[in-house]
């Protein structure tokens, strides 16, 4: 088990440019992880190729995307349970969804009177309530889609809901992952109960990264940032340890983390990252061995464009 040093050697490390990661995902996701891709590069290439690649709390999906960009493993497969974020992915991976709204992103007159109209509507369909999903997550506070969350107002430069509204942009992502689609499967479903059917698998590595809404004393952020905030961690840390393929999970560095990561005999350590307003904050990844963690520290912001 990993016991902290009195210098983190990953503290101490450079910081890696997030303009070196490429921004593949359609969202802009609070607790977005582009800063851990080149870790999961790295725990990726310690290995055989893994047959499948899966993400249980997929959500913004930026490591799942990079690993079937960059043919990391032979096929990776998202599930989120979100209906709204899983009808983005399942729009993206049918036959005519993706361009349909990538089409409708750069149609979409962006004003405010546009923008509340168009959120106010029931969706009549998976391509409709997609398009809403990407359109509330670019113009909602932080990207934050659960119940609740506010329009901006101001935003970047005084740019108001402009500010994240990069049509042109979203279209390419939208396109390019469609490209690629034969090489993921979405599928709407519990992470847990899918972790829980797939643990039998050698061949699979698992990246985990469920809601922060810790139990005991730690940050309750999930229960503002997702609907489907509330988790069994006790249940995820029992799967974790049942899985008989490789897993990476992140987690909030709470107390009560460190002690399940404990009790299963996991290794841990804190990694350091920046928030949106740049405090300097740590993140616990948590696997059965953390040896290959060294020399590569990211500090990209938690809430970011990916």
């Amino acid at each position: 088990m990993y016991q902290p040093a009195l210098f983190d050697v990953d503290h101490l490390a450079s910081i890696v440019n997030v303009a070196s990661v490429p921004q593949r995902s359609p969202f802009r996701y609070p607790g977005g992880k582009t800063w851990l891709v080149p870790r999961i590069r790295r725990w990726l290439a310690r290995r055989a190729r893994a047959g499948e690649f899966i993400e249980p709390f997929a959500g913004g999906a930026i490591i799942s995307l990079t690993v079937a960009f960059e043919r990391l493993a032979e096929h990776v497969t998202m599930i989120e349970l979100d209906e709204d974020v899983a009808a983005v992915w399942q729009t993206i991976m049918s036959d005519d969804g993706a361009e349909r709204l990538a089409s409708e992103i750069l149609a979409f007159d962006m004003t405010r009177d546009a923008v509340v109209d168009a959120l106010a509507r029931t969706p009549g369909s998976v391509p409709e309530r997609a398009f809403q999903t990407v359109l509330k997550n670019r113009v909602c506070h932080g990207g934050i889609m659960a119940a609740g969350s506010g329009l901006l107002k101001e935003g970047e430069n005084g740019r108001g809901l402009r500010s994240r509204w990069y049509p042109e942009t979203l279209a390419r992502r939208i396109r390019a992952i469609a490209a690629i689609r034969d090489r993921i499967t979405f599928i709407h479903d519990d992470g847990l109960e899918a972790l829980a059917q797939r643990a039998s698998d050698p061949q699979a590595a698992f990246f985990i990264d469920p809601p922060y809404t810790v139990p005991g004393k730690g940050k309750r952020a999930g229960s503002r940032l997702y609907t489907h905030a509330n988790l069994d961690h006790g249940r995820l840390f029992f799967l974790a340890d049942s899985l008989a393929g490789d897993f990476l999970m992140t987690y909030d560095a709470a107390d009560e983390v460190v002690a399940m990561a404990e009790q299963h005999s996991f290794d841990y350590r804190r990694i350091p990252m920046k928030s949106t307003h740049h405090a300097q904050m740590r993140e616990l990844l948590i696997s059965r061995n953390l040896d290959w963690v060294t020399q590569v520290s990211e500090a990209y912001p938690a809430d970011n464009d990916a």
